[in-house]
This record gives structure tokens, sequence and C-alpha cells, in this order.
């Protein structure tokens, strides 16, 4: 059966904050299903997310991408909101991010914390630098209005939670998640949430610069898959540059005397402008795998759509019954 709304809630070791965000969604939004997923938590998060009127499923793959993916399968529902389960977002912001995708038609709402207390509340400064630098990475290569990049508080429509395919594994995630949303052309709207530092007691997962680092990796990729002309005519750019300022006193010389007394130099030039042109190749061809890439995208968003319809008309007499 098809859920109106599901509220996701990835959790490793969230036993000091489970209890009260669970009860805070499920009094915010009386008639979402909230599941929590356990991702080997070893402080018994499981068992109170259960008591505190959860559905509580596990994930036995180590890392949040790996928890979202199962949750993305194994989920249909009109509208998920995703949740980390350590307290830092308020509920009663959820409404209306469900409101925008259930009438306003956006594939993604995203829950903005750098609009609001982000910066004041959290109280690692390297985090704060690296939101924003992110930020403005993408929003730069992209050419995006995306006010929060690494938030973990977002609602998703039934369209793109089916045809998103989760490839991380760890807290790179939303950053996939975003350029995805952006590449696809799909509707993302801005909440502004405010955001309150982990309660006492409640330790942060993230490694400031391990994960940091997974971040900029992933856009690198994400760029030169989505973007492959631009990647690849960028770098054929630099090289051709380079082997023109070097070649240059060479091709003077030989105008001006008949000889060419650098060999090594032509040579090394020559080759490194071959490099460029075939850069320069390879993005043509894989920019326009990407154009095929984007129509089977649209038709794969058609048959997702006739999916939903299905779901739709098989779940609508199972409330009615269950209202009555």
């Amino acid at each position: 059966m098809k859920d109106r709304i599901a509220v996701l809630i990835p959790c490793y070791n969230e036993s000091k904050t489970v209890e009260k965000v669970v009860r805070d969604f499920r009094r915010a939004m009386p008639e979402a299903v909230v599941y929590v997923y356990d991702n080997n938590s070893t402080d018994g998060t499981g068992e109170i997310a259960v008591r505190a009127g959860a559905i509580v499923r596990r994930e036995r793959m180590q890392g949040k991408g790996n928890v979202i993916r199962r949750m993305f399968r194994e989920i249909d529902a009109d509208c998920y909101v995703m949740v980390d389960g350590d307290d830092t977002y308020p509920a009663e912001c959820a409404p209306e991010m469900v409101r925008m995708v259930l009438h306003e038609q956006a594939d993604m709402v995203v829950g903005d914390r750098l609009s609001s207390t982000y910066f004041t509340e959290n109280k690692r400064p390297f985090h704060n630098m690296g939101n924003g630098l992110v930020r403005a990475c993408i929003n730069r290569l992209f050419k995006s209005d995306i006010k929060d990049i690494m938030t973990g508080y977002r609602a998703f429509s039934y369209a793109f939670v089916k045809t998103y395919p989760v490839l991380s594994k760890g807290f790179e995630i939303e950053t996939d998640m975003t350029i995805h949303a952006i590449n696809r052309n799909m509707q993302v709207a801005n909440v502004v949430v405010s955001y309150r530092d982990r309660p006492d007691g409640s330790v942060s997962k993230l490694n400031t610069y391990q994960d940091g680092a997974r971040v900029l990796m992933t856009i690198a990729r994400l760029y030169k898959n989505y973007r492959p002309f631009s990647f690849f005519g960028a770098l054929a750019l630099l090289l051709a540059v380079l082997s023109t300022l070097f070649v240059t006193p060479v091709v003077l010389e030989f105008l001006k005397t008949g000889l060419v007394p650098r060999f090594p130099t032509l040579i090394a030039c020559c080759v490194t402008m071959l490099a460029a042109l075939l850069l320069l190749t390879v993005g043509l061809i894989l920019s326009t795998l990407q154009e095929k890439d984007k129509r089977d995208f649209e038709f794969q968003l058609q048959q997702v759509d006739y999916q939903y319809k299905s779901l739709s008309q098989e779940s609508e007499p199972e409330r009615k019954v269950s209202a009555s």
C-alpha cells in the first residue's frame, strides 16, 4: 500500500534524540507514517524508536547513502520527508514542505538552514565554511540558486524518489541529490527552516576533513558526468594554452633563422596540442551521449508517472476503508 506521507529518518546511534524526533513529527503530521532505518546502531536506537511509535527497519550496509537507497526502494508514498535523527531540525516546518510537493508540484523541497540560524547555532567553524564553499561551487558550476546544498531536511515527490539513482554511500548523498535534481530539470523549492545544534550528549558522525573531501570529489565527479563538454573543454583549453605559450618562441625562432634549435620543446608542444584535441573530442562525444540520456530520462519519468497513478488507484479504496 502506498502511504500519503512518509517520514524517513536514517539513524546511527541516535538514542539521545530519536524518541523526540519521532514524537515531534507524529505530532506535527498525524497522518504521516514515520519510518526509522537503523544503520547498525549499538545504543538501542531502534528499540527506542519503536516505543516512540515509528516503524523500524534495518540496513546492514554502513553509510547514509546505503540507508537512503534502502528507504527509496522499499517505501511508496505520495510525499517523502527525509530528516536526520539528531533533533537539529524543527518538525513544524514539515507541513509546508509537504504542501509544496503535493500541491505545487515540487520534486524536491530543500530545508534551508543557511538562511536562518545555522551559522550562529553550529559550533564547528570548518563546517560553516564548507557549507558556504559547496553552495557557491555548485551554484556557480551548474548555474542554479539552491540555498542549502548539504541540508539533511528535504521533501521529495514520488517521481524524484523512484528515478533517483543512489550511487553515493556516505554523507555526500545530499550533494548528489541536489545536482541530480538540477541536471534533470526537476522543480526544486526552498523553505527556510530554523536550525539548532545537537543537544548535549549527542555526537556528530561527520568527519569535517574526510567527508568534506568526499563532497568536493563528488562535485568534481558529477560535473564531469553531467557537464562533460564544459569539463573536458576546460582541460583542453588549458593544454592548448600551455602548448601555444611554449611553442611560440620556437616558431618565432624558426621564422627568423629557419632553424629549430629546440626539437624536444616542439615535440612536447605538438603532443600536448594533440591531447587537447583528443579531450575536446571526448567532451563532444560524451555531451552527445548526455543529451540522449536526458531524453531517455524523460521517457522514464512517464513510466514512473503511470506507475504512480496505478498505485494511487489501488490505494484509494484501502484508504476509504481505513477512514470508515
